[in-house]
């Protein structure tokens, strides 16, 4: 009996130093990350150029990113983009699969009670784009009840393309999930018109050469901002300082003249 104790206390002793073992390298693994960088997912939705695009090499890229990877550098973090679809982000943001969201996205009333914002970053308005060889539509204003406009899903431009049909202006609306598909439904004649942003519709008319063109005015100017999960106020804090020191030390300016040529 006395021979079973021992052999139990040594035992029992030597689990305990493999245990004390354990913890210590633990311990040093965790010391070893502390000057790692936190690394936070920022969904954006890559038709939207030069804001969000996908380069030759299929990386997303844009002014959004360029900006994002900035803002991340002065404030101490790291980014990982997520490609989503537009209507997805703000759900993503309130499910917490993505810490951040920047793509282009109009600061409103609505999506304010949805999200938290940014200061705003880029002044822009809405457009409507048709054929280059459609002489008949000016304007809005031209508009028939008879016309389909197109626009992306989720978008202020679908939102208007939608009053527009309920005042009875339009007869139909034909929302996509990509600004290149509601403008391809522009040019292969499934759409009278496209509603979209200014900046975002003149890269398509660059890119797509003699195919479409803006007519009559800008409407509804509005401003975009980066949006976080609501009440994420040390996030927010952090992308409006870094959004600040950009544009005091001339880094957002520099990147404003890459996108914007």
């Amino acid at each position: 009996m006395k021979k079973f104790k021992k052999i139990l206390a040594i035992s029992l002793a030597v689990t305990l130093i493999f245990s004390m073992a354990g913890c210590g390298d633990k311990k040093s693994g965790n010391d070893g990350q502390k000057g790692e960088k936190q690394i936070l997912k920022v969904g954006t939705e890559p038709t939207f150029p030069p804001f969000d695009t996908i380069d030759d090499n299929q990386n997303i890229t844009g002014f959004d990113m360029d900006l994002m990877k900035a803002i991340a550098k002065d404030q101490g973090f790291k980014v990982e983009f997520v490609h989503l679809e537009f209507a997805g982000l703000i759900p993503s943001l309130q499910a917490g699969n993505i810490d951040i969201a920047a793509a282009g996205i109009s600061i409103n009333k609505k999506r304010a009670k949805q999200v938290d914002f940014s200061d705003a970053y880029w002044d822009a308005g809405l457009v409507l784009a048709v054929k280059s060889d459609n002489n008949k539509v000016k304007s809005v204003n031209d508009l028939t009840k008879d016309m389909k406009v197109s626009a992306q899903a989720g978008t202020a431009g679908a939102a208007k393309a939608e009053e527009l049909k309920k005042e009875g202006k339009i007869g139909d609306v034909t929302l996509l999930n990509g600004v290149d598909v509601a403008v391809m439904q522009v040019i292969s004649g499934y759409a009278d018109a496209v509603i979209n942003d200014k900046p975002v519709t003149e890269a398509y008319i660059k890119k797509q050469k003699g195919k479409i063109k803006i007519v009559g005015k800008t409407m509804d100017a509005e401003s975009y901002g980066i949006a976080v999960k609501k009440g994420n106020d040390e996030l927010l804090k952090k992308i409006n300082k870094g959004l600040a020191n950009l544009k005091k030390n001339g880094e957002f300016d520099k990147i404003v003249k890459k996108w914007f040529k």
